[in-house]
């Protein structure tokens, strides 16, 4: 759904050609453009490029945990089916016409100064997908739900690399096939 202000749009614009075409490659005139607002109005509502990118991903980081989160919630009602359905939401992103990757994994590919804001933003939103998926290990009684959590983690970002380069949506079944073989060991 289409968001209200000016600034807003920009950020909308912004999200679409960072995630489409990189940070990097995506310069400000293609912004400007795209979203047809002037360079006055660009610098009005960020002070650079750099200051776009970080509300950018920002904004992508909230609007994506929320519905990414909401989609397996809907998908399963426990714990442990929550924990499977992480891979079928996954898919569903995997299949999207506008599946780039993540575009936390991107940015850091593109800004590799470990003391980048953008790499911040990247490891923050990367931990709190992490206590969402160590939270449903708990919940579903994980004897080590802190491994539990960084297996199914590293399978989760797996799945999502090989279907960024590979085109494979279907990764997203095998990381819920190996995941279900955790849960066995784990639960």
């Amino acid at each position: 759904m289409p968001r209200a202000t000016r600034r807003d749009h920009i950020i909308d614009i912004a999200i679409d050609l960072f995630c489409k075409h990189g940070f990097h490659a995506t310069g400000v005139d293609t912004i400007m453009r795209t979203a047809k607002v002037s360079k006055k109005t660009l610098y009005n509502h960020f002070r650079s490029k750099d200051e776009l990118i970080l509300a950018s991903l920002q904004v992508h980081d909230s609007s994506f945990r929320n519905e990414f989160m909401k989609d397996v919630s809907a998908l399963a009602d426990t714990p442990r089916g929550q924990l499977l359905a992480i891979f079928d939401a996954a898919e569903k992103w995997f299949g999207g016409q506008n599946f780039f990757g993540c575009m936390f994994v991107n940015v850091v590919g593109e800004y590799s100064d470990p003391t980048s804001p953008m790499r911040a933003v990247s490891l923050n939103f990367k931990q709190m997908i992490w206590r969402y998926i160590f939270e449903l290990c708990e919940n579903a009684g994980a004897r080590d739900a802190n491994g539990l959590a960084n297996a199914i983690a590293l399978v989760f970002e797996g799945s999502i690399v090989t279907a960024q380069i590979s085109g494979n949506t279907h990764s997203a079944q095998t990381g819920k096939t190996v995941v279900g073989q955790l849960l066995t060991i784990y639960l």
